[in-house]
């Protein structure tokens, strides 16, 4: 596209010591279904470019929906003037930007069946089939189908001379049904996340058999009994939950922007400081965090960044020690990496990038071990699947978390399920309680398209993973 060629040759002239364009075309399709009526539908689409300028040591960053040659060269212009503004306020030489080559190349989410293609009439029509499933039993009052469809469409140059075009997709199905009795109300969720993936995973999903399970745990739910005060007890937490607590309590500490103080206002700093690095115990020594911007399915799988990096996978925890960060081209130089691990993503055309969690998962075991081996090796504990509330400290070390659904296990035995359970704990003691995870074949993937981030906020979404693990001596207790 012309306008490519257009800023780079307009940032060139300017003397930029380095600029870039992210033309970007967001389409989301949200479908909301309570019981059987559809309360909400929207289709969107956001349509432009963002620019960056990097002069002096400092950005620059302006943004326009008005494509014409006129408008861009104006934009790379504003984008200038703000960079030589900031370069006024740096400290010191500013920053830096870690090497990177030029690519030219092509990335595009494997889809087999486009769900923007598929008839609103026809989505709608399974929802409502679901939804009448979840009705049908008794005690449930309320059936909730939510379904997100997104694509991002993108063309990006820099003055390094890399030329991409990048589509990604992902679809994000949630169900849930709430139960009620006389004395409580609970839900039940079925959500893995979203996945880069097309409406081929619906077709796989079996929903309708996913909505009887799902109602059926909601009414145990609803008529199950507590756990009681809190205790030291032991833990097995299934992919989805753990999900969750490794994003809070290991993806975000390990954002390098976090890591040097830059990002605290929206969810904190990090206790993860680079003094740490190759020596600190984050976790037992089966406890293996990869990530993987190349994982196939994966929500941060794009080919490359929106700095134009590739995508890479490395350990960011080695047999339980903090071994690197996600890093960013201008991140990564203020520890000394000679190289950005391809973390910078935006949300839209108008935000600027900034260093996001990667697709991050926990290795699974090496030794052959099942779910049902593993509980049968426990004596006194209780099994959570699902997510549910979550809180955190500032440094990302003390923290609470929730589940959907909970066992009580008995000499190896799920004896009873539970609900309001709670269990808290910190960083590094959680990690360095897990001693035992179940092996490859019972991995799998949660995907977050919601995380928030950055001031003014942003969303960006990642792929985490994990096979069931175990965690010992954690306080667990019941909530009222």
């Amino acid at each position: 596209m012309k306008y490519l060629e257009i800023a780079m040759n307009t940032a060139s002239a300017l003397g930029a010591d380095y600029a870039d364009i992210r033309i970007q075309k967001t389409s989301t399709q949200m479908i909301y279904l309570q019981n059987l009526s559809l309360k909400n539908t929207s289709n969107s689409m956001l349509h432009g470019y963002g620019i960056r300028v990097f002069k002096d040591g400092v950005w620059g960053f302006a943004h326009s929906n008005v494509f014409s040659d006129k408008a861009v060269v104006e934009t790379v212009k504003r984008a200038y003037e703000i960079a030589l503004l900031s370069s006024r306020a740096r400290k010191g030489k500013g920053l830096m930007l870690a090497p990177e080559r030029s690519y030219i190349a092509t990335y595009k989410t494997p889809v087999r069946i486009d769900p923007f293609q598929i008839p609103l009439k026809e989505k709608v029509e399974l929802m409502m089939e679901v939804n009448r499933m979840m009705k049908n039993y008794d005690g449930i009052r309320q059936a909730v189908f939510y379904l997100l469809s997104n694509k991002d469409e993108k063309l990006f140059a820099s003055t390094l001379g890399s030329r991409l075009d990048i589509t990604t997709q992902f679809i994000n199905p949630m169900i849930t049904a709430t139960a009620v009795n006389d004395k409580d109300s609970q839900s039940r969720t079925f959500d893995e996340g979203g996945r880069a993936v097309g409406w081929e995973w619906i077709e796989e999903l079996d929903l309708l058999g996913k909505s009887k399970q799902i109602a059926e745990e909601a009414l145990m739910k609803v008529n199950a009994g507590t756990l009681g005060a809190e205790e030291r007890r032991t833990l097995i937490l299934d992919p989805n939950h753990l999900g969750l607590t490794m994003h809070e309590s290991v993806g975000h500490p390990t954002e390098l922007d976090r890591v040097l103080g830059w990002e605290a206002d929206y969810a904190g700093i990090s206790f993860a400081t680079p003094e740490k690095l190759k020596n600190y115990r984050y976790g037992s020594e089966i406890v293996n965090f990869m990530g993987d911007n190349t994982l196939p399915q994966g929500l941060a799988t794009a080919g490359f960044d929106d700095d134009g990096v590739p995508g890479q996978k490395w350990h960011i925890v080695k047999d339980g020690i903090l071994n690197e960060y996600g890093s960013t081209r201008d991140t990564a130089m203020e520890i000394g990496l000679n190289a950005s691990r391809g973390c910078n993503r935006a949300t839209y055309y108008y935000d600027q990038p900034i260093n996001r969690i990667p697709n991050l998962y926990l290795m699974p075991g090496k030794e052959k071990l099942t779910p049902a081996e593993l509980i049968a090796d426990t004596e006194d504990g209780v099994y959570i699947q699902g997510r549910g509330s979550f809180s955190i400290d500032q440094h990302r070390v003390n923290f609470q978390f929730g589940g959907d659904f909970f066992w009580e296990i008995k000499n190896g035995k799920l004896i009873r399920p539970l609900k309001k359970v709670l269990y808290k704990s910190c960083n590094p003691e959680f990690w360095n309680s897990c001693d035992a995870i179940c092996d490859e074949r019972y991995w799998q993937p949660f995907g977050v398209v919601n995380c928030g981030k950055g001031q003014p906020s942003q969303t960006a979404r990642m792929t985490h993973g994990a096979a069931p693990a175990r965690f010992r001596k954690i306080r667990v207790g019941g909530s009222q």
